[in-house]
């Protein structure tokens, strides 16, 4: 299901393996927005590369990498707020995904709010308040990534 980083095939067609001819950037990434299945509330958007994509849909479990921490990251490995894959999705270019969740948690965000688009622009004032402090869950200042 999963195909390396390598040259968009023009037609979308699947590879010799039957899988479809996802195309990367330079850097073997793509971006994932993850959604909430039940609401269609966009909650993160993270990136993912080949491997981390392969481990997501083994698992059933969000898992991407950090470009910041140069590391794969399951998402909810220090706060326990997971993501339960429901569906993967993939746009007609074939460089980007949208994955369909059930968040386990109060949260997506590591700032403490429920989604990660919580301001408006381009003001930046909240739309949402928290629905966790991220000082308890994750420590004194460790939440800024």
């Amino acid at each position: 299901m999963i195909s390396e980083p390598g040259e968009l095939n023009p037609k979308g067609e699947l590879n010799p393996k039957g899988e479809l001819n996802l195309k990367y950037d330079g850097d073997g990434l793509m971006p994932a927005i993850v959604q909430c299945e039940r609401t269609g509330e966009v909650l993160m958007m993270a990136y993912m590369n080949a491997e981390s994509l392969r481990m997501t849909v083994e698992t059933g479990y969000t898992h991407f990498w950090s470009r910041s921490r140069r590391k794969f990251w399951k998402k909810g490995e220090e706060s326990g707020h997971v993501q339960e894959v429901k569906s993967v999705l993939v746009d007609c270019d074939l460089d980007t995904l949208v994955i369909k969740v059930v968040q386990h948690g109060p949260g997506a965000c590591h700032t403490g709010h429920r989604s990660c688009f919580f301001r408006d622009f381009p003001g930046g004032v909240e739309v949402s308040g928290k629905t966790f402090s991220e000082e308890e869950v994750y420590g004194p200042k460790k939440h800024n990534r």
